[in-house]
């Protein structure tokens, strides 16, 4: 069928329209559908829904704790799989790992829970406990313990590490800051009062590279689900590559301990587009 001008497109039957919209992206298809009722009634089709589930989906939904037969059953269409999968993490893998889609683009979204992370002295409960939270994903959450200075809990000065790496490449490292006040405190230069001048000179003397000036640290924000978060780097992964990423968080250089933190988990998503 030959098209003569960009008013024609509106004669095309359905089933090429639904084929043509498949070629973009979710985002894309959500504006051409307010643009006029045959882009609306094609936008409802599976063959455009299918194409941006990812292929490997059903795999996904079989880890699910139930099996996932239960969520396939509840709908019929794959725009309706395809919003839940964005709007509700499944909970996969006996509830280790949870994976979730970006509403734009379609891109997975996993994270892994603190029981599935390799914490420095996470089987001692004398540092860390495991307990259940009702705003959590997941059915435990990692809580590091107050084992030394309860009134300090050790983030509030002292920024941490984080890094992400690709194996095979060099990792990106940035400083991040776990007090979800930091930035307030920076600003007006407050300082717990225990870390007085004998304990800041006692860690210089310990190690000196800790008294050094830092980077402006990356701080936490608050996420939609009402947790808070701080990124710790970027990576870049070609289509096709495969290999192991790695990340990490760490403060080893103020000589104190910590206590008071929460993590649910590590989020590993796409980078939003600008």
């Amino acid at each position: 069928m030959a098209v003569e001008s960009s008013n024609d497109i509106y004669a095309l039957p359905e089933d090429c329209l639904a084929t043509a919209l498949s070629l973009t992206s979710p985002k894309d298809v959500c504006r051409l559908s307010a643009v006029a009722s045959t882009f609306r009634s094609a936008s409802q089709s599976d063959t455009v829904w299918a194409r941006f589930l990812p292929s490997d989906y059903l795999h996904i939904i079989s880890r699910a704790l139930d099996g996932g037969d239960s969520l396939l059953s509840n709908f019929h269409s794959k725009k309706d799989l395809y919003l839940h999968l964005c709007d509700h993490p499944l909970l996969i893998d006996d509830g280790r790992k949870s994976f979730q889609l970006e509403k734009l683009s379609g891109k997975k979204c996993c994270m892994l829970s603190a029981r599935d992370l390799s914490i420095v002295w996470g089987d001692t409960p004398q540092y860390w406990r495991f307990l259940s939270l009702p705003e959590s994903r997941f059915p435990e959450v990692a809580e590091l313990l107050d084992v030394c200075w309860s009134m300090v809990h050790g983030f509030d000065h002292q920024s941490a590490e984080g890094y992400v790496k690709v194996s095979g490449s060099e990792s990106e490292k940035r400083s991040v800051c776990l007090d979800p006040d930091g930035a307030r405190k920076r600003r007006h230069q407050l300082v717990p009062r225990r870390v007085g001048l004998f304990y800041r000179r006692l860690t210089q003397m310990r190690n000196p590279e800790a008294m050094l000036p830092e980077e402006e640290p990356e701080d936490p924000k608050q996420r939609g689900d009402g947790w808070m978060e701080v990124e710790l780097g970027e990576c870049f992964v070609e289509e096709g590559q495969d290999g192991e990423l790695e990340v990490s968080v760490m403060e080893v250089k103020g000589g104190h301990w910590k206590s008071g933190i929460i993590i649910q988990g590590i989020e590993i998503r796409p980078k939003e587009s600008q």
